[in-house]
């Protein structure tokens, strides 16, 4: 089997949340394929050098590079480690994520062409991104979804749907979490006995500003801090319907998540969201920054049970799609290629 080296942000070991690096290269490894990783350097400057030295020192033992590209500082990552495949002819593949990186597909942005342009294939997880891609000129990719292992997400039917809203994600503006306070606090203006449970890390101060927001308004809101997917899995049970409030998104694992568990998702019509949520079938998608349409979203589900049902069903149903033992057939052919 070929020996592949994967490069990007493999923090999950300081308490951050698993990306891919965190996940594929042991689900590669089970397939028999030899995984090299870089780098879980803390500090940043550090963790560059990592993935450079890294690269240089397997030059000459793995067949393809991996690389996890992001739209934010990160993406220099990519460049950097790209630039020195090409200096060693050794064939690379971005692994593209984030609903926001097609900004870095302007026209005038030399460093995406020729990232992206020179790249063995580029791998992008939603048709979202494929279709970005496609429309800025790049042909050389192809859409390998996230994948979930669909027999760790026990299915839940609920026989009745309440307000008891359940939200996962880091604590960032672009995720807009202060807009699921606004949520709860009109819903519980209108007399439904609404609660919110939120998931997950801080990673710009929102943790703190929604904590202080909820407090002083007493909302019957609960912060958990980071936890370990068995434990928020765990935790779904307890409530009934999902929310996503994001600005800008790709094709999110927590909302494919909860689709899989059996939760009504409700979230913004924005980036990769409507291409795994079909308005109305397996989900509901509301217009970005409009908590209005969120509040007559959940009311609509907590109305009509059967149509709750039918939301979880369809949407399991589509999960069952980017179950691992799907998923890995395309990886496989694409490594053997």
């Amino acid at each position: 089997m070929k020996k592949i080296l994967y490069i990007g942000n493999k923090l999950a070991v300081h308490g951050k949340n698993p990306t891919a690096i965190d996940r594929l290269p042991a689900k590669l490894e089970a397939e028999g394929y030899t995984v090299i990783t870089a780098s879980s350097k803390r500090n940043k400057l550090f963790r560059l050098w990592d993935m450079i030295i890294t690269t240089i020192k397997n030059r000459k033992r793995v067949t393809m590079v991996l690389i996890d590209t992001y739209s934010t500082q990160n993406f220099y990552y990519a460049v950097i480690v790209a630039s020195l495949c090409r200096l060693f002819t050794l064939p690379y593949i971005p692994v593209l994520h984030g609903g926001n990186l097609p900004i870095r597909l302007k026209p005038s942005n030399g460093l995406s062409d020729t990232l992206f342009g020179k790249a063995h294939i580029n791998v992008a997880p939603s048709e979202y991104l494929l279709h970005q891609f496609r429309d800025a000129g790049f042909h050389n990719i192809i859409c390998i979804p996230n994948a979930i292992e669909i027999k760790n997400y026990p299915f839940k039917t609920r026989p009745s749907i309440t307000p008891k809203l359940l939200w996962v994600r880091s604590f960032s503006e672009l995720y807009n979490p202060l807009m699921a306070l606004e949520i709860v606090e009109m819903l519980k203006r209108k007399g439904m006995d609404v609660s919110l449970c939120m998931v997950g890390p801080d990673k710009d101060g929102s943790l703190q500003r929604c904590q202080k927001i909820a407090a002083e308004l007493q909302l019957p809101i609960t912060f958990t801090g980071m936890l370990k997917k068995k434990e928020w899995i765990a935790l779904s049970k307890d409530f009934d319907i999902f929310i996503n409030t994001t600005n800008f998104d790709n094709m999110p694992l927590s909302v494919m998540e909860a689709m899989a568990l059996g939760m009504p998702v409700v979230t913004t019509n924005v980036g990769g969201l409507p291409f795994l949520i079909e308005n109305n079938v397996n989900g509901l998608l509301v217009p970005p920054n409009n908590p209005e349409a969120f509040v007559n979203a959940i009311e609509a589900i907590c109305s009509n049970d059967v149509k709750a049902r039918e939301l979880a069903k369809n949407a399991r149903l589509k999960t069952e799609g980017f179950d691992w033992e799907k998923v890995k057939q395309r990886w496989i052919k694409l490594l053997n290629d």
